[in-house]
């Protein structure tokens, strides 16, 4: 523990350091913790030393996946799902289950795994994360509706594809195991402490009995979180439904309230989500990574640059994109955050398939954020005006342009 709270630190100054120049460069942080892990874990230095069972695993993958999904429920308030609904509803309706279900046949027919489990792979590796793609989110010279859908697409798959990893995962551990009353019940409750809770904290708030004062407004919305997950482990009520449906009712109904909370959080979200990522890169061994074999590596290429792609593009038909706008959306649906938990809580599940499942989401997620972390700014770039592109390029696109013109018909 002492060692891993070290390397943590140390990573944490280093990426303070550096992310000036990572927002300017092909450098990810998230990169960045991954290969630190990897370099101090047991497969290299053996610095950190972690197994798939150790408490400090599921419970930091619990505590970051929590926070992560209920920080993207509080960008997609009912008002902005409403004003934006169209174009990013492609990629949910369909092109998320596409995603799903082409990742599933890949990995049946590649991998030789069973159905069961080739879905569960298929929904742990369909949600996307534009952590990974920053530099393409978060340029103003790309079009708003494309930096709309992203984020909009981004901030729900998560949430999406979570009950489909628990019922895929329920399956897995047996179907004498599995009672669907059961998980409906968990699943259900999960939903309805995430609205009740919020809802009713925002209501009493805005009485006359009660005010939060300047400085405790930030820990509003940590009040209303760690109260969720509170209740959420008592009542066993479905953790991460139950924080995704509580950023989603703060966003609606406590506009305040998320405003005041929303740096804050994201802070919290992402020192969770760089300690898990270290943690995710620990775990990985230059084993696992040659244990996967030839087909391993062919499948995660596949679901990066064939699952995705396809679905997109079948999604967005008739849709008004333009092939460029659909290419970025298509080649920018890195496996997120969210996938490297749904991964760890698998390896943790005790299912008989958990470390084939884990290898191969694994691979993925290291192929997916090497690619798309490094790849974003010169995508991002592709959208500059004129005016930022090399003087070079800008003339001989303008004695194209009047070649063409003078050239007889």
């Amino acid at each position: 523990m002492g060692a891993l709270s070290l390397a943590f630190a140390g990573m944490l100054m280093l990426a303070v350091l550096l992310s000036s120049l990572a927002n300017r460069t092909i450098l990810s942080t998230a990169a960045l913790f991954l290969v630190a892990g990897f370099l101090l874990g047991d497969g290299a230095l053996g610095v950190v030393s972690l197994q798939p069972g150790d408490d400090l695993v599921a419970t930091l993958a619990e505590l970051a996946l929590f926070a992560v999904l209920f920080t993207d429920g509080m960008r997609v308030g009912w008002k902005d799902l409403r004003g934006a609904w169209r174009l990013p509803g492609r990629a949910l309706g369909w092109g998320l289950p596409l995603t799903l279900a082409i990742t599933a046949l890949a990995a049946h027919y590649l991998l030789g795994l069973g159905w069961v489990e080739s879905l569960l792979i298929g929904a742990i590796l369909a949600p996307t994360d534009p952590v990974f793609a920053a530099a393409l989110v978060g340029n103003e010279k790309v079009p708003p509706r494309l930096r709309q859908l992203l984020n909009v697409e981004s901030g729900v798959n998560d949430g999406l594809a979570l009950p489909f990893v628990m019922v895929f995962l329920a399956v897995a551990a047996g179907s004498h195991d599995l009672h669907l009353g059961e998980l409906g019940l968990e699943l259900g409750l999960g939903i309805v402490i995430g609205v009740a809770i919020p809802w009713l904290a925002i209501k009493l708030e805005q009485t006359r009995w009660f005010s939060a004062s300047t400085q405790y407004e930030p820990l509003n919305g940590l009040a209303i979180g760690l109260l969720v997950l509170a209740v959420g482990k008592v009542t066993h009520g479905n953790l991460f439904l139950a924080a995704f449906a509580a950023g989603v009712t703060v966003a609606t109904f406590g506009e305040r309230q998320r405003e005041s909370f929303e740096h804050f959080g994201e802070l919290i979200a992402e020192l969770l989500k760089l300690g898990a990522l270290l943690v995710f890169g620990a775990l990985i061994t230059p084993a696992l990574l040659g244990s996967v074999g030839w087909q391993g590596w062919v499948f995660a290429i596949l679901a990066l640059v064939l699952a995705r792609p396809v679905a997109i593009w079948v999604s967005y038909l008739g849709s008004g994109l333009s092939v460029r706008e659909q290419a970025a959306v298509a080649w920018f649906g890195p496996k997120g955050f969210a996938s490297v938990v749904y991964g760890l809580i698998v390896l943790s599940s005790g299912i008989a398939a958990a470390e084939s499942v884990f290898q191969f989401v694994a691979v993925t997620i290291v192929l997916s954020i090497v690619l798309h972390s490094s790849t974003d700014i010169v995508v991002a770039r592709g959208f500059d005006d004129e005016r930022d592109v090399p003087t070079w390029f800008g003339i001989a696109r303008r004695l194209r342009g009047r070649a063409k013109e003078d050239a007889p018909s």
